[in-house]
């Protein structure tokens, strides 16, 4: 048996809610208690750190609703010895045109125009045939026992739900009907200590357990999914979802200092990071105290200029007019840094809206986790496949609406992914998994 230490992170943003569940021989990290301890079942049941994070990954999906779902789209960063990449992002639809979109995008941030092809599921699915150890099905079984049971709502999933319900609620089309009555039940959102629960996910969790994820896009779910696209003028089809397949990547890296700090490649927006930390490289911020103005003045501002390039040049990958390497390249870098003065860039905006995003790592003696998983705009489209637990997220709310831009639905580049602004991280410091205390 695992003896386990409870340690509470007091730090930003919800120190009622954000927690780390620490051990000797493991650790765990998430949004939501109840999901942490998913991942250390696994850990008493002999898993390992990839176990965990899968299982926390489903329980969110029930557990914090309001930030992810089965609909959702994941990647992961995974350390064994190297660090690899993994990007589970979905494509927009065949059918979706880049003129339907721009009209429904003038109007709505929900909808059928704003789903593009549902990643998690076949991002929990291959994490665990590459580094799992329990059976797939048991990873489920703890997001499983919440949506069948029912379990309380924390107080942070409470308040967003309560904030959603302006922006849901009065959608009237019937493909957001089944939406309201899972989650708007008596058209209201729950409140902190309720106890809320949802059969259907329930069911939809065991098929996808069962199947090993295969329902979802081959299958009975992938079906339902397809049919009411369909009957709501829908743009999502079986042959998209039976069509999507998880990437491998080759993660992009900077040094900084003494580390060496990884994040995912377009189309993710993690390659900000990266480049904030190029420009900052070239300021001693270390003679600086912690909260001093000017510190925080050269980090807002790289962060600015490192905004304004992903806003500029971030797509999929097969269709960036820039890639990556031009963007971390050190001429970019210095020409960049001298932006960078005494005054803030006043022109330089990220214009990022509002989303919801839940983050999760797991570790122990062998691997580390880093994983992402989101419906990107708090619940996500709106839309819920009715007789399934299926909220399907608007990652497509991510393509420009430039006609011009490179990031757009695939009616004039095929196979569109959006940017993603996920970014999972991992660093190393002097060579090794850098060890930090809560």
């Amino acid at each position: 048996m695992i003896e386990f230490n409870h340690n509470y992170l007091n730090d930003y943003p919800y120190p009622s809610q954000r927690r780390v569940m620490l051990g000797k021989q493991c650790a765990v990290a998430t949004s939501q208690p109840l999901a942490s301890l998913a991942g250390m079942e696994m850990f008493s049941a002999g898993g390992n750190a990839v176990d965990a994070a899968v299982a926390m990954a489903i329980a969110l999906t029930v557990v914090e609703p309001t930030s992810n779902g089965i609909g959702g789209d994941a990647c992961a960063l995974v350390w064994d010895g190297q660090v690899h990449g993994l990007n589970g992002s979905g494509k927009s639809p065949q059918a979706l045109t880049s003129d339907e979109f721009q009209a429904h995008a003038a109007k709505s941030r929900f909808g059928w125009p704003t789903v593009t092809v549902p990643g998690a599921v076949s991002t929990w699915r291959t994490l665990w045939e590459q580094w799992g150890k329990l059976p797939f099905e048991q990873l489920f079984a703890p997001a499983i026992r919440h949506a069948r049971e029912g379990f309380p709502v924390s107080p942070v999933t409470a308040l967003a739900w309560q904030k959603a319900a302006s922006r849901l609620l009065h959608l009237d089309a019937p493909e957001y009907q089944a939406f309201q009555e899972i989650f708007f039940l008596h058209q209201r959102a729950p409140k902190t200590g309720e106890i809320w629960g949802s059969p259907l996910h329930a069911d939809t969790l065991s098929a996808i357990a069962q199947t090993g994820g295969e329902s979802f896009y081959h299958g009975e779910l992938a079906a339902k999914i397809a049919n009411f696209a369909s009957d709501t003028s829908g743009y999502l089809t079986e042959a998209d979802l039976k069509d999507h397949q998880v990437q491998w990547v080759k993660p992009l890296s900077t040094p900084y200092r003494n580390l060496r700090v990884w994040e995912l490649p377009p189309n993710f927006q993690g390659i900000a990071a990266l480049i904030a930390l190029n420009l900052l490289e070239g300021f001693d911020l270390s003679s600086l105290s912690h909260n001093s103005e000017q510190r925080y003045h050269w980090q807002v501002e790289a962060m600015k200029l490192a905004f304004a390039d992903i806003n500029g040049y971030l797509a999929d990958p097969n269709w960036m007019s820039l890639d990556s390497e031009a963007l971390l390249s050190k001429k970019n870098t210095q020409q960049r840094r001298q932006l960078i003065g005494e005054q803030a860039l006043r022109d330089i905006q990220p214009s990022f809206a509002d989303q919801g995003t839940v983050y999760l790592t797991a570790a122990d003696g062998d691997l580390m986790v880093s994983l992402i998983q989101s419906n990107y705009e708090g619940f996500g489209s709106g839309i819920l496949v009715p007789e399934t637990g299926i909220a399907l997220h608007n990652r497509g709310s991510c393509f420009n609406r430039q006609p011009e831009h490179r990031n757009i639905p695939m009616h004039l580049h095929p196979e569109n992914a959006p940017s993603i602004r996920l970014c999972p991280v991992f660093s190393r410091k002097m060579g090794n998994p850098w060890e930090f205390s809560a």
